[in-house]
């Protein structure tokens, strides 16, 4: 009997960013960076890769660390390694591609892309060199960043490359952007003017059967310049991927908005790609009209691939904890390829990888809500901030959702209710000794957008309360359905349980939990 899985959808206490799903033979795998729990930078861990039958998304299972940061010869330069990707060569072996960084990704801009190699898909990979021209050297064509690689019926295909919008600047060569690409890249002026379009850009390069050398040189798949067309407003920034589907390429990217995923479609692997749609958004943005400033998470990096197991589509991407963008978790979602090939954005939910409707009977950590907002949520790109807010994150060995003040919804997406009478909380009232309390230093990237009010604690401005109340929902507009008191003990450590009688139809619906009060409180589990 399969069990019933969630988003995330591996151990709550892993986190697997930037996730590449693959499926060999009847398994799929999940291969990505691997972040710290409440670390201070992107990718702190060495690569570790989870599994599970393509017949039971329900059994994931991690067969340890599949290849050190330590294997690669840059390592004394360089000591993290940022997302891979993976795939099967005419050999039959496995073939593992990335690139190195250093702390905030300073230095993952300089290449080369690496290569690992391993007999089996989960490892244990051994360094086998790095990408190179016919003549022995790195190959540096573009930026290499963020490899993704097909095998198109015996064509190694690489893509790879980020991007910025420096160069569309009329005065791009007299206002100081060039200089900063050339700092960013590790570049000189000569060498970035030398591109006929742009250092910038999406690109693929044909490699040979060895996996290390170029057979056929990099070019660019979507022009640099996309001012007037219809990739102006979601353009590539980062996270490469390729997928075929039908005889048609799917590139889907991580854009310059940094918390979507997009795709777009060509005939062909190397031209002509015409921009399709964005398939997901870690803060539900552009979904039903949706704008940056109503995200309904923390919003910050993603990056992820589409992938068909077992007959169904899905998309994998990953959410934002620890209000950073330093310790990022798996998540994926159902997503369907309609007949003239397109792809709507899909929501995210708490249920993902489930076969349906979470059922509404047992116990769920409450960190597997799909919404967690109090309507003023930032966007943490390459950031990590001090600012109150709520967010998933952990204390000693529990995982809960912290820093739940006045006016916090949390959504959870969906559950299937049969005779429900009770919800209950397990929470408890934050104070200093039971919150997580990061010894990392604030970062604030430019490309953040923090709204201007957290930066002031909580003052006497805010309503007051006679006791801390949690509200339960079907329909965050809609009537109260229960409600229940969060009492504050002695014990600052101890969770309790708090129990509500609730009036809910049976069916499917998303269930929501706004609190009201004075204190912020913590939130670990969700009983019914």
């Amino acid at each position: 009997m399969k069990n019933t899985i969630c988003n995330p959808f591996l151990p709550i206490n892993e986190y697997i960013p930037d996730g590449e799903p693959h499926v060999f033979g009847d398994r799929v795998y999940l291969f990505g960076s691997h972040d710290k729990e409440g670390g201070y930078t992107f990718c702190m861990e060495d690569y570790a890769v989870y599994s599970a039958p393509v017949s039971d998304l329900t059994d994931w299972r991690c067969d340890g660390i599949s290849y050190r940061a330590d294997q690669d010869p840059d390592y004394s330069e360089r000591k993290y390694m940022y997302a891979p990707d993976v795939v099967c060569g005419n050999d039959g072996r496995y073939y593992l591609y990335y690139s190195m960084a250093g702390d905030y990704g300073q230095g993952g801009y300089f290449g080369p892309i690496s290569v690992a190699v391993s007999d089996v898909p989960e490892g244990p990979y051994e360094y086998l060199g790095f990408v190179k021209n016919a003549d022995g050297t790195p190959m540096n064509k573009y930026v290499c960043f963020d490899p993704a690689v097909i095998n198109d019926d015996g064509v190694i295909r690489l893509y790879y490359g980020t991007r910025y919008g420096y160069e569309e600047d009329p005065d791009f060569l007299t206002n100081g952007r060039l200089e900063s690409e050339m700092e960013m890249f590790n570049r000189t002026r000569e060498e970035i003017l030398a591109y006929e379009d742009s250092i910038n850009g999406p690109s693929m390069l044909v490699l040979e059967d060895d996996m290390l050398t170029v057979k056929e040189e990099a070019k660019h798949i979507i022009p640099y310049k996309v001012k007037g067309t219809d990739f102006e407003d979601h353009a590539f920034f980062e996270g490469s991927s390729i997928r075929k589907v039908n005889d048609k390429y799917y590139f889907i990217y991580s854009s310059w908005l940094n918390h979507e995923l997009c795709y777009a479609i060509s005939d062909k692997p190397d031209r002509d790609f015409v921009y399709g749609g964005t398939i997901v958004s870690n803060g539900d943005i552009g979904l039903d009209g949706r704008k940056p400033e109503d995200r309904l998470n923390i919003t910050g990096t993603t990056h992820g691939s589409i992938e068909n197991i077992n007959g169904q589509w899905y998309v994998f991407y990953h959410r934002q904890t620890h209000k950073s963008d330093y310790s990022r978790q798996a998540c994926a979602e159902k997503i369907t390829i309609k007949p003239n090939g397109s792809i709507d954005q899909v929501e995210v939910t708490s249920c993902g990888l489930n076969d349906g409707p979470l059922p509404a009977s047992g116990s769920y950590p409450a960190v597997i809500c799909a919404n967690l907002t109090d309507f003023h949520m930032p966007h943490v790109s390459n950031c990590f901030i001090n600012d109150t807010c709520p967010n998933v994150t952990h204390f000693n060995d529990d995982r809960f959702i912290g820093e739940i003040g006045d006016e916090t919804l949390i959504g959870y997406k969906y559950f299937d209710f049969k005779n429900v009478k009770k919800i209950s909380v397990c929470a408890r009232v934050e104070t200093e000794n039971n919150k997580y309390i990061s010894n990392a230093p604030e970062r604030i990237d430019e490309r953040s957008e923090l709204p201007e009010f957290k930066r002031r604690a909580w003052t006497g401005e805010r309503k007051k309360y006679d006791k801390n109340t949690i509200e339960f929902k079907l329909d965050p507009n809609g009537e109260t359905v229960g409600t229940t008191e969060v009492i504050r003990t002695d014990d600052e450590l101890t969770w309790s349980v708090f129990e509500a009688d609730v009036e809910i139809p049976d069916g499917v619906h998303a269930l929501y939990l706004i609190y009201h009060g004075n204190d912020r409180i913590q939130i670990k589990d969700i009983i019914f």
